[in-house]
């Protein structure tokens, strides 16, 4: 097959959504499929299979702002997304963002399968204008993205059960969805790794994810300066974002400066196994694939019991969950579990057995079945409707563009 794969947020593999969105596309170009990239990761010009759309350019105070939260936000031009998905055979969108929804008008006026990636959570767009607490703005979201792209998709792709409910519910309509996860790569595993000298006489507690409001590390540092065992704790913050600053600043108290730090795939796998606990203290996660990691690695993980949070599913029981943006109730379960090594080791083989239904491959091949699936229900639907409605056909009034006929107006002429 030929396959376009749009991403309107590409770059350094440090977010959830680029990391899926690059191991998609690397299984995909190991089985055989052509893959054309399209998105506006600047540092890809030039490489075989990407397509490069440019960047919104906004004012200064907001690009500092997108920059610090370590994405770039691509966009549309429409030749480009047109040369780009003429011939395939379908196009997967990975968010609902401009890029995604103007490439999704012009597969649907060349009459191309679609589907399309769900990895964003209102919450974590409303989160960034402190409105993620108001239900009202968030079903707005919903619904928006729900008008302008989803409805027209053939097939939905859930990371979890979780979101797609919560969707469901929001816009009041059953969608062509498909749970899948996006899988644990098989490099992510259990392995001897010693601890660096300096951590030696220290408990290492990690948390991985983008510096931002809805992840809630500040609720981490809270708790730890709140336990027993401050004095030996030492933290450690994987990843990039605008909220690095303030956290700096929050962890001054601490005797132990945490460490705030961007690590390479392969470092992080390390990082992990030999770290004492994993907390994901998210207050929004649409599935959590820091979190799959920890488990794949056999760690004792602890997260929040958020509402809007799919992490918690993960946990074996209520003694690994902790209230959510509750630092006392989190320095409990930090305190319990250094304070009972014996029941940890126990909980630990436990996580590791349940990270065998997240494998990567197994979660792949159910993403290109569910394309290919896709495109055979589009091409019967199409086959149906010319032979219940050729006249309309005749007269060119549902018939999708041929490729050729794709113009830039009609697409800038619909709003996105």
């Amino acid at each position: 097959m030929t396959i376009t794969v749009v991403c309107d947020v590409l770059g350094k593999e440090n977010n959830g959504t680029t990391i899926a969105a690059m191991n998609l596309i690397r299984y995909l170009k190991s089985r055989g499929h052509e893959v054309r990239v399209l998105c506006s990761d600047q540092e890809r010009r030039g490489e075989e299979g990407y397509y490069i759309v440019p960047n919104y350019k906004f004012p200064k105070l907001i690009d500092s702002y997108i920059k610090k939260v370590g994405v770039t936000l691509a966009k549309p031009d429409v030749d480009i997304v047109t040369s780009t998905i003429l011939g395939s055979d379908i196009v997967h969108i990975m968010v609902p963002l401009p890029l995604g929804m103007c490439a999704c008008k012009v597969a649907r006026k060349m009459g191309i399968p679609i589907t399309a990636g769900f990895h964003m959570q209102a919450e974590n767009f409303t989160s960034h204008i402190k409105a993620n607490n108001f239900r009202f703005v968030n079903n707005y979201v919903y619904k928006f993205i729900w008008k302008h792209m989803y409805k027209y998709v053939g097939g939905i792709h859930y990371p979890t059960r979780f979101i797609r409910e919560i969707f469901e519910s929001r816009i009041k309509t059953q969608t062509k969805g498909y749970v899948i996860s996006n899988g644990v790569n098989s490099y992510v595993q259990k392995r001897d790794i010693e601890k660096p000298e300096e951590f030696k006489d220290k408990i290492v507690i990690l948390s991985t994810g983008r510096f931002s409001r809805e992840k809630s590390q500040d609720t981490l540092i809270r708790a730890v300066k709140r336990s027993k065992y401050k004095d030996k704790i030492q933290l450690i913050f994987a990843g990039l974002g605008a909220k690095e600053k303030y956290y700096k600043r929050l962890s001054k108290g601490l005797p132990v400066q945490p460490i705030f730090k961007f690590y390479s795939r392969t470092e992080i796998i390390d990082v992990l196994n030999y770290c004492d606990l994993y907390v994901h203290p998210a207050e929004v996660e649409l599935e959590g694939i820091a979190c799959l990691e920890a488990i794949a690695c056999g760690k004792l993980t602890i997260v929040s019991d958020s509402k809007l949070s799919a992490t918690k599913e993960f946990a074996i029981d209520d003694t690994c969950r902790f209230k959510n943006r509750n630092p006392k109730s989190l320095a409990h379960a930090i305190d319990y579990w250094i304070e009972h090594p014996m029941e940890k080791e126990e909980y630990e083989k436990r996580y590791l057995e349940s990270a065998t239904i997240f494998n990567q491959e197994e979660c792949m091949k159910r993403m290109e079945n569910m394309m290919v699936e896709v495109i055979q229900n589009t091409k019967r639907e199409q086959a149906e409707s010319q032979e219940k409605d050729l006249g309309g056909f005749e007269n060119g009034t549902d018939k999708p563009l041929k490729e050729k006929e794709i113009k830039k107006e009609e697409i800038l002429k619909e709003e996105i």
